[in-house]
């Protein structure tokens, strides 16, 4: 059983959004296009409450991609970005979402961020992802979505950590930052994910 994992695409990171990706928009055509080759498809979905710990605005004196420590994590300080409810956290219209099975979201506690799509950056509270690809039989996960060397890589390295044979579709992609893209998929590659450069090498 194959799972396309669609991580955080939302018109907050999206251009012109509050936490854009330079040219976030351009993977949702490639996204659409392979989406009928997967058994199954789920979505992450980031959704901070107002408050979130996260955001610079939260802490007197700091500034976007300020670094802190919260929780006993390093904690990069975000523009306010995905709050429930605001047009910003949605799925963004022109993703074909209709086949989507499931949605996981994330980052609803305020105290600590949630990068990955299965739990937060503690791991002490879960989203409930890793049990539903259990449920459903899934072995193979292929991950896409923004930002790469963020949501998409953390989400990618916990599903290889779970047992899943691992793919980070690197066309379906974007990254913040390509120095930290690079050393995202070094990673990766080290930990024995698969990162597939075009919609030809997919062997799905």
């Amino acid at each position: 059983m194959t799972a396309l994992l669609v991580v955080d695409l939302q018109y907050d990171f999206l251009p012109d959004g509050a936490l854009a990706v330079q040219e976030g928009d351009l993977i949702i055509p490639k996204i659409n296009a392979i989406q009928d080759r997967f058994d199954l498809i789920v979505a992450t979905q980031d959704w901070h409450p107002l408050d979130h710990q996260s955001f610079a605005s939260q802490h007197q004196g700091k500034n976007p991609y300020d670094e802190i420590e919260l929780q006993g994590q390093p904690q990069v300080l975000w523009p306010d970005h995905c709050v429930q409810g605001t047009t910003g956290a949605a799925f963004s219209n022109a993703w074909n979402s209709a086949k989507v099975a499931a949605i996981f979201r994330k980052g609803m506690n305020k105290q600590i961020d949630s990068y990955s799509g299965f739990y937060d950056n503690n791991k002490v509270d879960s989203t409930g992802l890793l049990g539903y690809l259990n449920e459903q039989q899934v072995t193979e996960v292929y991950v896409c979505g923004l930002a790469a060397e963020f949501c998409v890589f953390y989400t990618a390295r916990d599903a290889q950590k779970a047992g899943f044979k691992t793919y980070f579709l690197d066309f379906a992609t974007k990254p913040i930052s390509p120095v930290g893209l690079e050393q995202a998929k070094a990673e990766m590659i080290q930990q024995g994910i698969v990162v597939v450069q075009t919609p030809d090498e997919l062997n799905v």
